[in-house]
């Protein structure tokens, strides 16, 4: 049984953490390389780093900073923000990234998904889904959150699955900072209907809500931001709670 994995997220914005609700509301949340380097000694599986306000501002991913947080861990590291090519993918791989994210990129031009794929591997694609739920129905959004699109979360997902993608990150705008625990319907309909690795993202508040998500949602990794960010969950504490649970995670 492959063990579930538990991920720390670092939003940057201006070079710093920040963390909100729903999407807006920005606050610092600290350093990123001090964040990182300690997320890696305490635990962690794999670390997300988001440049959220790259696509938006029309602008590279900080380059600098990547290559900074990825001399300071030792665990796989996922880069997301700004990336629109295959040679956006060269760079960060070059400055010690493990994974990309893609998201708005990939809805504008799907084939981006093929290509990175073809070139460096399904297991080098992420691609990040952020849904909302509205009148029943999930809708794909891009531009962190603000651009709404006609697209379906679960037809989405299937595609982005043809097209080579090794694993999606979907996050649920509706409980994203919340603290009310993830969407685990939708997360589990999702492991139905894909065959690769989804990551649990958006509405993490206690340890109990990862639980719920890898044996309600199915989930094969959570992805938290602030209850990491202000030490209200440890993740050493987190990883024993869930192994007494009788989930399997590394320890």
């Amino acid at each position: 049984m492959l063990t579930k994995r538990i991920i720390p997220c670092l939003d940057i914005k201006n070079g710093r953490t920040v963390k909100g609700v729903n999407f807006v509301d920005l606050k610092d949340a600290g350093d990123p390389v001090e964040l990182a380097k300690k997320y890696a000694k305490t635990g962690a599986d794999e670390l997300v780093f988001l440049d959220i306000s790259a696509t938006e501002e029309r602008r590279a991913t900080l380059i600098g900073l990547v290559r900074k947080v990825a001399v300071a861990i030792n665990i796989p590291f996922t880069v997301g923000g700004g990336i629109s090519s295959v040679a956006d993918v060269d760079i960060l791989l070059r400055n010690g990234a493990d994974k990309i994210s893609i998201n708005s990129s990939a809805v504008k031009n799907p084939d981006l998904i093929n290509e990175i794929a073809a070139k460096y591997g399904s297991q080098c694609v992420v691609v990040a889904i952020d849904a909302k739920q509205i009148d029943g129905d999930w809708i794909v959004h891009l531009v962190g959150g603000k651009v709404s699109t006609e697209l379906n979360l679960f037809d989405w997902a299937k595609e982005v699955e043809q097209r080579g993608a090794g694993e999606i990150l979907f996050t649920s705008m509706n409980n994203d900072g919340t603290k009310n625990g993830f969407a685990n319907e939708a997360l589990a309909k999702l492991s139905e209907i894909v065959n690769i690795p989804i990551i649990a993202s958006g509405g993490a508040g206690t340890m109990e809500h990862f639980a719920e998500t890898f044996i309600n949602g199915k989930a094969d990794a959570a992805l938290a931001a602030s209850v990491f960010h202000y030490q209200e969950i440890e993740i050493p504490e987190l990883k024993q709670f869930l192994k007494n649970q009788n989930i399997a995670i590394r320890v």
